[in-house]
């Protein structure tokens, strides 16, 4: 079977039971399984429609790279290299798009551990002119916000998407705000959204809890009046998960086609790369996050929010290669 409409194809389930058990049950199998399996395996199976947002049009019958501008001064990654310069952060943007990716994941506040929250009005000024020279550009946007005022803001400017990182529990009239827009949003797990994201996971299994936590927010969005069709997934890796929980996630990510919506992979340059680096710092990290993407690729997941775009697109494309190569033989 194809995996939700994407350039892998795979034969069996791994069928985990309460106990810990174990075992394969071929895809030709899996109405001995209960409805709830059927279910499962009809969103896994489902082709991803694109998004129509504006005129652009965002595909994901393959792996697109959302590139990530950062306008704070705080940020991990970049250190502010943007702020207070909304035409030199266009320009990156620009760059990132002519490197090779789909999007551009625009963001004006920090979510890095204790970094101290934005007023609304500072997070717009941020924004905005950013958003409003891309846009004029032609560029697809997202916002990567917790705010209402500031996906409104950003949304009017021009942006076509909205990334929320508390999957629109931080703000309690960001779900309405969406659903009137009619924009895509991105659905993001964390512990305690409503606090910054970076609380403790609750011991079991990763991919178990946060895939219920995830189908229970689809659900609620959906109920708020936004189709399934315009919301994307992220597992969340690195907010509030130990290394252990980070890479049980990252080894189980296919699972995540079985919320019926597109998965982002944010792991771009996280804390995960550096514990397995001997410490390697964030502008150090760029093997591990390219070793990240393609695991990403591998599992079928549709948009990889990356710093390094150019680097990325390129391992991308040697893959895609690869892969096609293998199908038709030599």
């Amino acid at each position: 079977m194809r995996l939700a409409g994407g350039l892998q194809w795979f034969t069996a389930y791994q069928v985990v039971t309460d106990d810990g058990a174990r075992r394969t049950v071929p895809v030709a199998e899996i109405d001995t399984l209960g409805a709830r399996a059927v279910q499962l395996h009809a969103h896994i199976v489902a082709p991803r429609p694109p998004l129509m947002v504006g005129p652009r049009t965002l595909r994901f019958d393959q792996p697109q790279v959302m590139g990530i501008l950062n306008v704070t001064p705080d940020s991990f990654s970049d250190g502010g290299a943007h702020g207070d310069d909304p035409a030199g952060a266009a320009d990156a943007g620009m760059a990132m798009l002519a490197a090779g990716a789909a999007l551009v994941d625009l963001g004006g506040e920090s979510t890095r551990p204790g970094a101290a929250t934005v007023w609304e009005g500072d997070e717009i000024a941020r924004t905005r002119p950013v958003v409003e020279r891309l846009a004029r550009a032609g560029a697809l946007v997202s916002i990567d916000t917790r705010k209402a005022a500031v996906m409104e803001a950003a949304l009017a400017a021009g942006a076509g998407i909205v990334n929320d990182v508390s999957a629109l529990l931080w703000d309690t009239d960001a779900p309405a705000l969406i659903a009137r827009a009619g924009c895509p949003v991105v659905l993001m797990h964390s512990p305690d959204p409503d606090k910054g994201g970076h609380g403790r996971m609750t011991p079991g299994d990763p991919v178990g809890t946060v895939f219920e936590w995830l189908e229970r927010r689809v659900a609620a969005v959906m109920a708020a009046g936004v189709p399934r069709e315009r919301i994307v997934v992220d597992p969340g890796i690195g907010f509030g998960k130990s290394l252990a929980e980070n890479l049980a996630l990252l080894n189980g990510l296919a699972a995540f086609h079985g919320l019926g919506c597109p998965v982002l992979l944010g792991a771009s340059r996280k804390r995960l790369i550096g514990a397995l680096s001997n410490e390697a710092p964030v502008d150090q990290r760029l093997g591990g996050s390219i070793a990240l993407a393609l695991k990403g690729a591998e599992a079928g997941v549709q948009l990889l929010r990356v710093h390094d775009v150019a680097e990325t697109v390129q391992a991308l494309r040697v893959w895609r290669g690869l892969r096609d190569r293998a199908l038709v033989g030599d």
